[in-house]
């Protein structure tokens, strides 16, 4: 029988393994997201009851049993029914690592954004298992890692025909945001390092992204505490280099995209 967590809501990290975090929550009624996205590739688990899963234009009831994907960037949510309790665990890996055990030279997205496989459930629940376990060696969990992300490309379909790309305009005003995202950006600014008119660049980013430059900024940020609470930084230092205002502002932002606190972030599961 596979292993539960204990806490109702953890976090896993190991220094050893920098390219992977995990995250598990025993009850997730009270958990919930705004729409948001990764640079990593993300995949989980519906380890109990159910809830709503949205991915770009794509909405599903997702039950125990699913596994659940995000390609990097896509803008996504996935929230509990009404009074309906769900469980779930996540699993956050880096491309770069990831092209190497793919043997890959670039990240061509999933198809699939929901599979209902009950083998890739068990595998991947099975390395959920192993990464979340003490007793286990580092180089034991890698080498699980890399075997089932190794045989990924073996159970689920990759998207044939590379996306168009983003028009050039919008990858600038995407990469000026990311680089500048702690300042407090005004939309004419990124309008004119797109060379686009503020009203069209405002749909056309959000066509793109699935969000309106300002969401992305605060994306961004939300990422950028992420990076430096992993760091071992105050949370109140991280809150004011990130852009905010306060440490409250920072908590509710935070909350809102990574459907947990600071605190609960910075103390990953021992």
């Amino acid at each position: 029988m596979a292993h539960r967590p204990v806490d109702a809501h953890s976090f896993w990290r190991d220094p050893a393994l920098p390219f992977l975090e995990g995250r598990q929550v025993a009850d997730g009624r009270d958990v919930c997201y705004g729409l948001h996205s990764h640079p990593t590739f993300s995949i989980g688990t519906v380890t109990g009851g159910r809830s709503s899963y949205r991915n770009g234009r794509h909405r599903h009831d997702v039950s125990a049993g699913s596994v659940v994907l995000m390609n990097p960037e896509e803008a996504h949510a996935c929230n509990p029914l009404q009074n309906v309790p769900w469980s779930y665990r996540m699993l956050y890996v880096d491309l770069a690592w990831l092209h190497e055990m793919q043997d890959a030279a670039d990240f061509r997205p999933y198809a699939a954004v929901v599979s209902a496989d009950p083998n890739l459930y068990r595998r991947l629940e099975r390395l959920f298992d192993m990464l979340f376990d003490t007793k286990i060696e580092a180089l034991a969990k890698e080498c699980a890692a890399a075997a089932f992300f190794g045989e990924l490309d073996g159970r689920l379909e990759r998207i044939e025909a590379p996306a168009a790309p983003a028009a050039p305009s919008l990858n600038r005003a995407a990469d000026f945001i990311t680089e500048y995202c702690t300042r407090r950006l005004r939309l004419h600014e990124i309008a004119d390092v797109s060379g686009l008119s503020p009203s069209y660049l405002v749909r056309a980013f959000r066509a793109r992204y699935g969000m309106t430059p300002h969401a992305y900024q605060l994306n961004r940020r939300i990422q950028f505490g992420q990076s430096e609470l992993r760091r071992g930084r105050p949370i109140v230092d991280v809150a004011l280099s990130a852009g905010f205002a306060d440490q409250a502002h920072f908590q509710r932002v935070f909350k809102r995209h990574v459907a947990a606190t600071p605190r609960q972030y910075a103390r990953p599961a021992p």
